[in-house]
């Protein structure tokens, strides 16, 4: 197994390197060993796919820190070599909070966490997404990159100041965030070449995209021209399994016998992902089975 730090270094060669790639939606430690062995460079574990995963919410912002990092941590002990990127949100509150989020993920065994300078959770009023200012959003950065023990740890500065304030913000806070000494920088929000284009032309960091689905930003060779390393395409893993799980159980009220169920996968499928080898030998080696 790759210690920790080799999978962070992992996700600085994604950073460092000259393509774009698409991470491994994952959410859980099974999910995340497919990812794996499918080949995925990098595994994402976003807050949507937290709160669907612990709490059975939308993405709200109910779900505490704990909870987070504890998932995290059920996901990186389970996998060997894929370096996961987490969505921190806004840090769980302020920049001392973030500090506090730093030292629970890296200790998780996360490669990278984003930091966001959206105001969360949502405040009373009409619902329209906010930033915090940019000074606050630079503290919050600072705090972080303080905080963490193991310089490969990646601190990502994140926004989605491009939909919420418009280019002339976004490139303001591109520099800033820059800067401030973030590895890289993640955007949502960004719909077009031409909103890409002007803030890559200031962005001197690796750059993350979420959101790209339905946008004009899908070729992968135009993305890595800008400096894009990572360009998220949404969480449908979680969704298949919900509709997996619901179709099954629902077939079974229903009367269908377990042996007629179909898409259910195979001993051989399941026994790669449970590493079930490995608990036979080591059944074998240290318990005298066999």
């Amino acid at each position: 197994m790759n210690s920790v730090t080799d999978r962070r270094q992992r996700f600085r060669n994604v950073l460092a390197g000259p393509v774009c790639v698409h991470p491994g939606s994952v959410f859980d430690p099974m999910s995340a060993r497919i990812a794996e062995e499918i080949g995925f460079e990098v595994g994402m574990y976003a807050g949507s796919t937290a709160s669907l995963t612990v709490l059975g919410a939308p993405d709200l912002i109910v779900l505490t820190l704990s909870e987070f990092a504890e998932q995290a941590r059920r996901v990186c002990r389970a996998v060997r070599t894929l370096p996961l990127l987490v969505d921190a949100d806004h840090g769980y509150g302020n920049a001392l909070n973030a500090m506090r989020t730093v030292e629970e993920l890296e200790n998780a065994g996360v490669a990278a966490m984003t930091l966001e300078d959206t105001v969360l959770p949502r405040p009373h009023g009409d619902g329209r997404v906010t930033l915090i200012s940019l000074e606050e959003g630079l503290g919050k950065v600072k705090a972080a990159l303080a905080a963490r023990d193991d310089p490969s740890f990646v601190i990502v500065a994140r926004s989605g100041v491009v939909s919420v304030n418009g280019i002339e913000d976004a490139v303001a806070r591109t520099r800033a965030y820059t800067d401030s000494g973030a590895d890289a920088l993640f955007y949502t929000g960004i719909r077009t070449r031409a909103e890409l284009d002007a803030v890559a032309a200031v962005a001197t960091r690796p750059i993350i995209l979420g959101g790209i689905e339905g946008t004009e930003l899908k070729d992968r060779d135009y993305l890595a021209s800008r400096g894009v390393r990572i360009a998220l395409q949404g969480h449908q893993p979680i969704m298949a399994a919900q509709q997996a799980v619901y179709a099954t159980l629902k077939a079974l009220r229903d009367g269908v016998q377990p042996a007629d169920l179909p898409g259910l996968p195979g001993t051989e499928l399941m026994g790669r992902i449970t590493r079930d080898a490995d608990y036979k030998r080591w059944t074998k080696d240290y318990l005298g089975g066999k």
